[in-house]
């Protein structure tokens, strides 16, 4: 098929349906009315205000979210305007949990809908926010005063694509492309085609500022100057100049947009936008991998710390970052590392599992040696340094636990015993809490962790078979 072709199939499968679109509509007139009739009791003038892509006609046919922000003035004490929100969110959604982002908002389901009610401040610009959320609604004017029809239909595509290649998702376990990004993109280019052409030949770090075209959201840029960035795609935020669009965007999936950019175009196919989901990896492949690879797995088991995915996933990452750093300067030779976390709700539970199972969050490196010699190499300081060289040679001249002194080249040199000779014992030991872990990491790994090596990570394929599968598969 051509990409025209394709192009054209897909958006066919992905436009809403106008009964689809009615139902959405009334659905949000019927959520902002029931928020009004909360407000009207509430001593404080507050609005509701419908946005995202359910607000803009860029959703995608099957996607069921509704995010309803309520405007409180800026005036109101941070501490009320969590209060009001709340009162709000619980009335119009009396099954839902609160949740929480830089402040506590509802979330529920309604009719069939996934919906976010969530307060915020109805400040005169997006430069004077008291919270992150009080730039959404500023958002979506910007992009309600541009957008046509057809970058509606632009702006699905590249959602669709972006979640068919994994890379859509501005949370920090993703690190992907969040919504307003997408729009702002498919707005810079004028449509999908154009995007993904110029996306093939970009060559980061790439910089794009949107303002300046008149829009009623912007500030000019004569009157604020844009920040600067050092991340591999910045996208000046036109209602904001301070904040890049793109900043949670990591360095790895753009590089994996840009290849499947390169891909679509070579080879278009409606599989990059709906792609098979991959069987999950069971105990049995999981050790046919580790038979074929021949290497030394090791893995900190420990509970999930009941944190927000936000918070969670960089403390994962930072200590992952220690562990496999010290692994290395330990001299084990990290070859690949992961990290993965189960979370409430996440998993479904079956009939012979328990919903009270505490979740498991894991640091799984892969290193290339599994034992180290019983001595290691230790270098002094060359002879001819005096006084230094001297306290070194004496410090080991009568420790018969080691081997030397001796004269290397110019150096002293003893060879003494090594603290840890394989990874896993140092895993065990102490020497775990001496890396960089995350805040919360480190508590949970003081309540208890578990170190698994070479057969046993297999069993972590019952929880985490899709994890599994992504690192010993891996793709683009």
């Amino acid at each position: 098929m051509t990409l025209d072709a394709v192009l054209e199939s897909v958006s066919e499968r992905i436009t809403p349906e106008a009964a689809e679109r009615e139902r959405l509509q009334t659905i949000a007139d019927e959520l902002a009315e029931r928020a009004a009739d909360v407000i009207d009791d509430l001593p404080v003038d507050a609005d509701p205000v419908l946005v995202g892509s359910s607000a803009r006609s860029t959703w995608l046919a099957g996607d069921r979210d509704i995010d309803l922000f309520v405007r409180f003035p800026p005036g109101l004490e941070r501490e009320r305007l969590e209060q009001y929100g709340l009162e709000v969110g619980h009335a119009v959604l009396p099954d839902g949990h609160e949740e929480y982002a830089e402040h506590p908002y509802v979330k529920g389901e309604y009719e069939g809908f996934e919906v976010d009610l969530v307060p915020c401040y109805d400040v005169d610009s997006a430069t004077e926010i008291r919270s992150a959320v009080d730039r959404t609604p500023f958002h979506d004017a910007y992009l309600q005063a541009r957008y046509t029809p057809e970058l509606a239909e632009a702006a699905r595509l590249f959602k669709r694509f972006t979640k068919g290649i994994g890379v859509y998702g501005s949370n920090l376990r993703t690190e992907g492309f969040s919504g307003y990004l997408a729009e702002l993109l498919v707005l810079e280019y004028g449509g999908f085609q154009q995007l993904i052409e110029a996306v093939a030949e970009w060559h980061p770090p790439v910089r794009f500022d949107p303002r300046g075209d008149g829009g009623p959201a912007e500030i000019p840029p004569e009157e604020a100057e844009a920040a600067t960035f050092d991340d591999p795609l910045v996208v000046i935020d036109p209602t904001d100049p301070d904040r890049n669009v793109a900043a949670v965007l990591s360095e790895a999936n753009l590089a994996r947009f840009q290849h499947y950019c390169r891909d679509l175009r070579s080879a278009p196919r409606e599989a990059l936008f709906f792609p098979e989901e991959p069987e999950p990896m069971d105990a049995t492949d999981v050790r046919e991998h580790l038979t074929r690879r021949a290497s030394h797995p090791v893995a900190i088991v420990f509970e999930t710390p009941d944190i927000v995915e936000d918070q969670l996933y960089p403390q994962l990452q930072r200590s992952l970052d220690g562990v496999r750093g010290e692994l290395g300067r330990r001299g084990f030779d990290p070859l690949r590392a992961a990290t993965f976390a189960n979370r409430p709700g996440e998993k479904e539970a079956t009939d012979d599992e328990s919903t009270d199972e505490a979740d498991h969050a894991v640091l799984l490196v892969e290193t290339s040696v599994a034992e180290l010699p019983a001595v290691v190499r230790h270098l002094g300081p060359p002879v001819h340094v005096g006084e230094h060289a001297h306290f070194f040679y004496e410090r080991y001249a009568d420790d018969e636990t080691v081997y030397g002194p001796f004269v290397d080249g110019n150096r002293y040199v003893v060879e003494r015993e090594r603290d840890h000779r394989t990874p896993e014992a140092l895993l065990r030991s102490g020497g775990l809490f001496d890396v960089a872990l995350g805040a919360h990491v480190e508590t949970a790994l003081q309540n208890g962790y578990e170190v698994l090596v070479d057969d046993e990570i297999a069993a972590l394929a019952e929880g985490f078979g899709e994890e599994l599968q992504a690192y010993f598969e891996p793709t683009v």
